[in-house]
């Protein structure tokens, strides 16, 4: 039997793997491979929790692999160079993997499918990140939805038990290729990390219980009202498909969440320039303030605002802010300091346990008004009221503002009411009264 190479990207298992089904469907016995990929890890500060967190997801995935019998080969390089060379080493004809969405891995799928192409060896992706992808959903003059409330009936239309189903990888391990990695697991110190792990990771869980309460719980910051599975949805720790029905069958809020998901993969699959541009192009007109000490005051989390200031502490301490209090350290930014939502995405992108470039630049461009099916420009949160609203009593904010309440605690270094006033003027003029 020929070799046949799968490659692991942000599908980080065996179980319920769509790509790894059909590499060992396909007749040939499968190596499978996985790249630290230096293009993008050489950008990222040393102390990144990321990185730590995949690394400890390989050498997990290596041993289950070892475990059937096989093993992963894992490697630090540039993709575009590595995949063509192993698929020589290996003399494979084909190479199989799951595909992303994000501009920079299109471009990089295409500069390796090129290559491959040269050397006669198929380049085949398969849908895994998603419950639908592309063009799966569309509007009836088979044009990309923008707003996600129609997305979101003709996405429940369509889906039937197909879609949620696992693929029984199980079945087929036999296919797995017994020949075993030359070289270890490349170390974080060897690729430029400390390696030192400062935060938790969460466990992957599909809490049932959470999700089932998940539509009273999940604005609530103060209690375990939301899975936190984010961070393994983003590498792919977990299936989509197997929490998709799970949630389908308990909670439909919960269920809606999932779908947003594939709406912002759709977004930037069909919108590639909203990964880093307005959507709406006209609110690149806006002129922002952009005042440095304020953003500074904003990461540090000492804007004089507890809810804001308690989701950016517990932003820098763990990686992790809880969905309500995202939207609203994201509408001050944008709308009380007039600071360009960018500055915002890209402090997120750096922080965020589970920053994945779709959703972030979808979250925030909601917030900024600028996004497709965003917040209006003249919705403005008032901080005080959503304190009153979901930390009343001040369990969440005092965990991370313990000052809270005494001369140590910084003024607010905006009035919400001049602020929301500037804020709309702003937006009006620059947007010729949109």
């Amino acid at each position: 039997m020929e070799n046949v190479l799968f490659w692991h990207r942000r599908d980080l298992r065996i179980d319920d793997n769509a790509g790894l089904f059909r590499a060992l469907k396909s007749g040939g016995k499968v190596i499978p491979v996985f790249i630290f990929d230096e293009t993008i890890i050489s950008k990222l500060q040393s102390t990144d929790q990321r990185v730590i967190f995949i690394h400890q997801t390989i050498e997990s995935l290596k041993a289950e692999y070892k475990n059937l019998g096989s093993d992963l080969h894992v490697y630090f390089g540039n993709p575009i160079d590595i995949i063509p060379s192993i698929a020589a080493k290996f003399k494979v004809k084909t190479i199989f993997t799951n595909r992303d969405y994000e501009p920079l891995a299109l471009e990089r799928d295409k500069a390796i499918f090129e290559q491959l192409t040269k050397l006669n060896i198929d380049f085949k992706g398969s849908k895994d990140h998603v419950i639908f992808e592309k063009n799966e959903v569309l509007k009836p003059d088979d044009k990309p939805y923008t707003i996600f409330t129609p997305y979101m009936r003709k996405w429940k239309e369509k889906l039937n038990a197909f879609y949620i189903s696992s693929y029984p990888v199980e079945k087929y391990s036999q296919n797995l290729s017994d020949i075993q990695a030359e070289n270890e697991i490349p170390s974080l110190q060897s690729m430029g990390f400390d390696g030192i792990q400062t935060v938790e990771f969460p466990a992957i869980k599909i809490a049932q219980n959470i999700i089932q309460n998940y539509h009273e719980t999940r604005d609530i910051p103060s209690i375990l009202g939301t899975t936190r599975l984010s961070l393994h949805l983003r590498f792919g720790t977990i299936s989509i498909r197997k929490l998709a029905h799970v949630a389908s069958e308990t909670n439909e809020k919960f269920f809606n969440e999932l779908i947003w998901r594939d709406f912002y993969q759709m977004i930037i699959f069909h919108f590639p320039y909203s990964g880093n541009d307005s959507f709406k192009k006209n609110y690149d007109q806006i002129v922002w303030r952009n005042d440095e000490t304020q953003f500074k005051s904003w990461c540090e989390g000492k804007t004089g605002y507890p809810l804001v200031d308690a989701g950016m502490r517990e932003l820098n301490a763990t990686g992790f802010m809880h969905n309500r209090v995202r939207m609203l350290v994201a509408s001050f930014l944008t709308k009380h300091l007039l600071i360009d939502w960018r500055w915002g995405a890209s402090y997120f992108a750096e922080k965020l346990l589970d920053f994945e470039l779709a959703s972030n630049a979808g979250g925030w461009q909601w917030a900024a008004g600028c996004g497709c099916d965003a917040a209006p420009y003249f919705r403005v949160f008032s901080p005080d009221l959503q304190l009153e609203k979901f930390d009343k009593q001040l369990k969440y904010t005092k965990k991370w503002v313990p000052e809270l309440g005494t001369d140590a605690y910084p003024k607010p270094i905006v009035d919400h009411k001049i602020a929301r006033v500037l804020a709309v003027e702003t937006y009006k003029k620059y947007l010729n009264g949109e």
